[in-house]
């Protein structure tokens, strides 16, 4: 596989939160400025109980509210295509309380390097080219279906998908296969053939199955529309329906697929936005 970046977790800095103040909650937006791509988290500080929270809102749309270490939270998954600008977070009470905060979001810089396609798939080849981008359209779309559950069902912190994580292809740049660019929407790990991957946090695999392009495949969705892929794999080891939980080894890494190389592929998604998997890490 292509090496783009390489960086550790210990180099991922946490935001400080800045917060917005109201009569009775506040909201604590983590970070408050972010580029195309990034996730951001919600707090309502000064609720205990998510009871009391009629919506909380992003740009006009709603997001899933659950209560995370004793405080009611939301998350944002910031597409790479959104316009930037300064956006209000708007959060409700039962009680008919409004505030809100604002978030601002940049352009992310513009990066681009080759990526061939590996001969298993065909190769460089215009026809292979126009084959990979036609099931990747497809894929993408079966994936885009997938359902979520209506509430949270992780309380603890997530972590990454093996010990000692190594980020070898980085979220967000664009690579270039032919006359197609293809936004690199996830993290890659560097893992040989076999490394255990586990379940980041507890949830519901939606997922156990083989594509063309991602080949072998897991989707845990850990409910309220946040979910997360692995990719590439050698080996699944768990099952539709199946309730995993927070380091349950879940399959055996692998190059199955788009892949010119053993590794992991990692994507995190939140209501079907994929964001950068090391900055949703650095959150907890």
């Amino acid at each position: 596989m292509r090496r783009f970046a390489i960086f550790s977790f210990g180099t991922v800095a946490l935001f400080a939160p800045v917060f917005a103040t109201a009569s009775t909650i506040s909201i604590s937006l983590t970070p408050t400025h972010v580029i195309q791509g990034e996730p951001v988290m919600v707090k309502l500080l000064g609720a205990t109980t998510t009871a009391g929270v009629k919506s909380v809102t992003f740009d006009g749309k709603s997001l899933g509210v659950f209560l995370y270490q004793g405080i009611p939270t939301a998350l944002i998954g910031v597409d790479l295509n959104k316009v930037a600008g300064d956006y209000d977070v708007v959060a409700v009470l039962a009680s008919g309380e409004r505030t809100k905060a604002t978030l601002t979001i940049d352009k992310r810089p513009k990066v681009e390097a080759p990526l061939g396609i590996p001969e298993k798939l065909g190769g460089n080849t215009a026809a292979s080219q126009a084959k990979l981008v036609a099931t990747l359209q497809s894929d993408n779309a079966s994936l885009a279906s997938i359902r979520t559950g209506v509430k949270s069902f992780w309380t603890k912190s997530f972590v990454a998908p093996f010990a000692n994580p190594v980020v070898t292809d980085s979220y967000g740049y664009s690579r270039q296969t032919g006359p197609y660019s293809i936004p690199h929407k996830g993290a890659d790990f560097q893992a040989k053939i076999g490394t255990p991957v586990i379940a980041m946090n507890r949830g519901i695999v939606r997922v156990a199955r083989t594509y063309r392009d991602y080949g072998k495949t897991i989707v845990v969705d850990h409910g309220l529309g946040l979910m997360t892929f692995y990719m590439h794999l050698s080996k699944i080891r768990v099952n539709v329906g199946e309730l995993v939980q927070q380091g349950q080894v879940i399959g055996l890494s692998g190059q199955t697929g788009y892949a010119e190389g053993p590794h992991l592929h990692l994507t995190v998604r939140i209501n079907g936005i994929s964001i950068d998997p090391i900055k949703f890490l650095a959150f907890f």
